[in-house]
């Protein structure tokens, strides 16, 4: 009886160490996972995103591209403005991820890029994106 409640004590204190060690962002994402809304795996992508600049401004960018995704099938699950990204899956039913991400070189220009873990769906949404800032 004594040992077993060792144990039990023993593995909870684990358990709140290895959380405590792991720190909030890490739960945070973790729980935005298991939602299904994390953005890790765009934010990952960027070092092979699909980049272009142009000679539009940010707020013009991020709108236009925000009524595009409306037009199409694409599901828009996190807006993030400190990050200057939109992130959406392909479709309600295609849970790929895709993200744009916003760079703002002065106030008439923007530098944008696609990110995707899927080269079709980067490569897809990158010639709309671009399209549609021209």
């Amino acid at each position: 009886m004594l040992k077993s409640k060792i144990l039990i004590l023993s593995i909870a204190f684990s358990l709140c160490l290895m959380v405590s060690l792991m720190g909030c962002a890490t739960i945070e994402e973790g729980a935005r996972a298991i939602a299904g809304v994390s953005t890790r795996a765009v934010e990952k992508g960027r070092k092979t995103a699909i980049g272009k600049t142009v000679n539009q401004d940010y707020f013009t960018c991020y709108t236009k591209i925000l009524e595009m995704l409306k037009q199409t099938d694409a599901y828009v699950y996190s807006r993030d403005v400190k990050k200057k990204m939109i992130a959406f899956y392909v479709s309600q039913s295609n849970t790929t991820p895709v993200g744009v991400f916003f760079k703002e070189i002065d106030a008439k220009n923007t530098q944008i890029e696609v990110s995707s873990p899927s080269t079709y769906a980067k490569e897809y949404f990158s010639a709309k994106v671009f399209k549609e800032l021209q």
